[in-house]
């Protein structure tokens, strides 16, 4: 993705009016200077295109253009290459400043609207004038996608306010992925990155009282059927017949896959050395984002006795007595908080629009849900300032198993000990 071609990157078109602090704001972005800023009007002279890995989105390339309403002398030629980047344009960034709209950003919108381009609205310079209500509710009328940023002094805001860019940052990125076109998503493989061409993977499936009678999950079978597409082939057992299955094995096997709820007794009976995970963990990284996932389960530490956790379901099944998500999770997260926790469940469609209440949620695999309103799920968490993690990294570090379990996904673990080590520190002080 980071070598991506521009041709495959989503290209986000940033205009608005000179000095409304349209490179500021894509500096802010970025999290680096790389656009000239300056108080002087019109600083933007030509289109600068910015290509980077904005994740969890994926590969884009921000197009700066020169404002809208440029008068110098090369103010028409300027204007042609801004107009030629409409024809670019999957999305549209359009920046103004609170209680300011003019017809530049009226014909913007319209010319967004003829090309059926989503358009996402930037009130800048929000710590120099906050938009009154009736400006933000007019914003609102013309696009549901509307954030203020605080951009122009980028360097000053990170110097004085730590991360306080991080809230706005991800608001953004909620948007895009709200708008990208679904064919930009593609996830990454489920599975058969992590099996050579060849090579063997075991799968665990226990057969309980969860199991359909007389077939298998879909996490399961679109596992097995990844395996069969990319050149490898799967051993599946049942967690009782697991050790057998290894024994009648030549060799190891490249990765072992388990059911979450026997995941403690798969990571004492899998040889070290051979690379071993959870379904629920390869789906959190086809349909989400594995790395934040991961971070929010070092959170599951800092769990105290009557803290609000909420457990989201993306499907709405028939809760069974000993349910994994509404029983044995709460069950084990006790355990490990040492109390009580306050355990909301939500399931299908029905995600909460208020998240601030909770110290953490556990979202479920994710397979019922496409992986937009799974990342999208992930930032809503994220602007509300909450942890997020899912079932079966919940589980693994119930049960003290998490490090093996991430022991094929690099990135992941060192997120998941990073924020361990944070929280470790901040409990210390």
């Amino acid at each position: 993705m980071i070598s991506a071609p521009k041709s495959l990157r989503l290209q986000i078109g940033i205009f608005g009016r000179t000095n409304v602090g349209k490179s500021s704001f894509l500096n802010f972005i970025a999290g680096q200077d790389v656009a000239i800023t300056s108080p002087v009007a019109g600083t933007t002279t030509d289109v600068v295109e910015k290509s980077m890995e904005l994740l969890p989105v994926g590969p884009v390339v921000f197009l700066d253009t020169a404002g809208l309403d440029d008068v110098s002398v090369l103010s028409d030629l300027r204007l042609k290459r801004t107009a030629k980047i409409l024809d670019r344009a999957d999305v549209i960034t359009l920046v103004t400043e609170a209680d300011s709209w003019t017809e530049y950003e009226a014909k913007t919108v319209a010319e967004a609207a003829v090309r059926n381009i989503p358009v996402i609205i930037v009130i800048n310079k929000s710590d120099l004038k906050a938009p009154s209500e009736g400006f933000t509710r007019k914003m609102l009328e013309i696009s549901p996608r509307v954030m203020s940023c605080a951009s122009l002094d980028f360097g000053k805001t990170i110097a004085d306010k730590g991360n306080s860019r991080d809230p706005g940052v991800d608001r953004y990125k909620r948007f895009l992925l709200e708008v990208c076109p679904e064919d930009f998503l593609k996830p990454p493989m489920l599975m058969g990155d992590l099996v050579p061409k060849g090579g063997v993977a075991v799968l665990i499936i226990p057969i309980d009282k969860e199991a359909p009678k007389g077939r298998l999950i879909l996490p399961q079978v679109q596992a097995i059927r990844d395996v069969l597409d990319n050149g490898g082939m799967s051993l599946v057992a049942k967690e009782t017949e697991y050790i057998t299955a290894l024994k009648k094995m030549s060799g190891p096997p490249d990765i072992v896959v388990c059911d979450s709820q026997v995941v403690d007794r798969m990571a004492r009976e899998t040889p070290p050395g051979v690379k071993c995970t959870t379904f629920s963990i390869i789906f959190i990284r086809y349909k989400g984002d594995l790395v934040e996932m991961a971070r929010g389960a070092a959170s599951i530490d800092a769990l105290k006795p009557g803290d609000r956790v909420l457990i989201a379901e993306a499907c709405s099944h028939h809760a069974i007595e000993d349910d994994i998500g509404r029983v044995k999770i709460p069950r084990w997260l006790k355990k490990y908080a040492g109390g009580e926790l306050d355990v909301s469940v939500c399931s299908g469609r029905d995600y909460p629009a208020d998240l601030s209440e909770y110290k953490l949620i556990i979202h479920c695999g994710s397979c019922m849900i496409t992986r937009r309103e799974m990342l999208t799920r992930i930032g809503k968490a994220k602007e509300a300032g909450v942890p997020i993690t899912n079932y079966g990294l919940a589980i693994a570090r119930s049960q003290g198993v998490l490090e093996r379990v991430l022991s094929p996904f690099p990135g992941a673990l060192k997120a998941f000990n990073d924020e361990t080590e944070r929280i470790k520190k901040g409990a210390s002080r």
